[in-house]
């Protein structure tokens, strides 16, 4: 199947490219840019130089429809909610990287992206697809809504406690820190080596653009009151770990905790809980696509403590998005992405 890639200078365009290279089911088809139209990818990314030889192409929604069986939008919110209709139109999956079509509230972008919504049409259609919690409403799709890096380890690492209704509500707080390629290329004062070596910093204080996001598929999942969440920058490429809090007034052990995830994600491929008292770093998880969970639980507070880390490029973008294109059209759901972490 040929597969599209518009944003490929990006970095989740630039893992897109790595992980179909070898993908048995998809070939790329096109790389599709809004400035560097003629240009070779391998002129962006020299490390592409033998295994890409084409040439970035001008983006004409309905021209990369014709030609494409799915296309993947890893562009910034704001242009995804302009492209995607245009290519679903004329009949081409799609698979949205950016946050356009995640809320199903269109008042709720508008106030936490600051940008105008998409049409309401595509906004009901998109499937928001995070494939442990709702595997089953991705199968078939023609229009995926990949999650977002944060909203990913934080659900993942939520979700089995949300399911046995354990945690208290108004409860949860997440205290979450992420590798500044999640800022993208474009180059910033927070984000130059001067900045942010030797530093720590918090950002988007009670503002970050993935709170609904989140909040809104805990509501779902059944849990209605509103998170603390905080983001921190870290001098470090790749990762997100997302340690989070939530108390528990049920009677349980620690043991029970761990068993409790243990089973919940039993058969997931791509979730990884660690045995008891053992928690991940994000560099066990880099290049990869998987989530690494650990779990604590403190008899003394009643407060759960869970560790969830991802490759914010990977599980939380571009590996997730193989990974939803994989079901969506009835591959293998591993296919392509079953290889180890880089470490060290």
């Amino acid at each position: 199947m040929k597969a599209g890639i518009v944003g490929a200078t990006g970095y989740g365009g630039a893992e897109l490219l790595r992980i179909l290279h070898s993908h048995p089911e998809f070939q790329v088809g096109a790389l599709y840019t809004s400035s560097q139209q003629g240009e070779a990818i391998h002129n962006h990314y020299p490390h592409l130089t033998e295994n890409f030889p084409q040439a970035l192409e001008e983006i004409n929604p309905v021209q990369m429809a014709k030609e494409m069986d799915v296309i993947f939008l890893a562009v910034p919110s704001g242009i995804a909610s302009k492209l995607a209709p245009q290519i679903l139109d004329e009949g081409c999956a799609v698979v949205d990287l950016s946050g356009d079509f995640r809320l199903k509230n269109s008042a709720d972008y508008e106030d936490w992206y600051h940008k105008k919504a998409g049409p309401e049409e595509w906004i009901e259609k998109a499937v928001y697809s995070l494939p442990e919690l709702n595997r089953a409403s991705i199968k078939g799709a023609r229009f995926i809504s990949n999650p977002g890096c944060y909203p990913t380890a934080t659900l993942l690492g939520l979700a089995p406690l949300i399911k046995e209704e354990l945690l208290v509500e108004g409860s949860i707080i997440v205290d979450a820190k992420s590798g500044v390629s999640g800022a993208g290329q474009s180059p910033s004062l927070g984000t130059i080596y001067s900045e942010l070596n030797e530093n720590l910093k918090i950002y988007k204080v009670n503002e970050h653009q993935h709170i609904p996001e989140i909040e809104q598929m805990l509501k779902v999942m059944g849990y209605s009151s509103p998170i603390t969440f905080q983001t921190h920058l870290v001098p470090m490429t790749r990762g997100i770990m997302a340690t989070i809090y939530g108390s528990i007034e049920t009677n349980i052990t620690e043991n029970d905790l761990w068993n409790l995830y243990a089973e919940y994600y039993r058969d997931e491929p791509f979730v990884r809980v660690r045995g008891k008292g053992k928690f991940p770093a994000t560099k066990e998880v880099a290049a990869s696509n998987y989530c690494d969970i650990g779990v604590a639980f403190d008899e003394r507070t009643k407060r759960a403590t869970i560790v969830s880390v991802i490759d914010n490029l990977m599980k939380g973008a571009a590996g997730q998005a193989i990974q939803n294109a994989n079901i969506m059209f009835g591959f293998e759901e591993t296919t392509g992405l079953n290889f180890s972490p880089v470490y060290p």
